[in-house]
């Protein structure tokens, strides 16, 4: 068996967390929009999406990220 004495911290940064939220509003939005046939809006839920991507690499590059000097926790 291999020894797993180091966790990687599983994500559970400040980061990740804004990064997630804010994809699943995207998500959200999109879906919401397919059912209603509304695609301008779907393509608005698109945009979310990668907004919330972009943002969780400019807060991990900020230190936000596991391990990052601004996040605040023991991961």
């Amino acid at each position: 068996m291999s020894n797993i004495s180091e966790e990687s911290g599983h994500g559970s940064s400040p980061a990740a967390w804004t990064a997630v939220v804010i994809m699943l509003i995207g998500i959200a939005l999109a879906t919401a929009a397919l059912f209603l046939d509304a695609y301008a809006l779907c393509w608005v839920g698109g945009v979310i999406v990668v907004v919330g991507l972009v943002v969780g690499g400019v807060m991990k590059a900020a230190g936000f990220g596991v391990g990052g000097a601004r996040s605040g926790g023991s991961h």
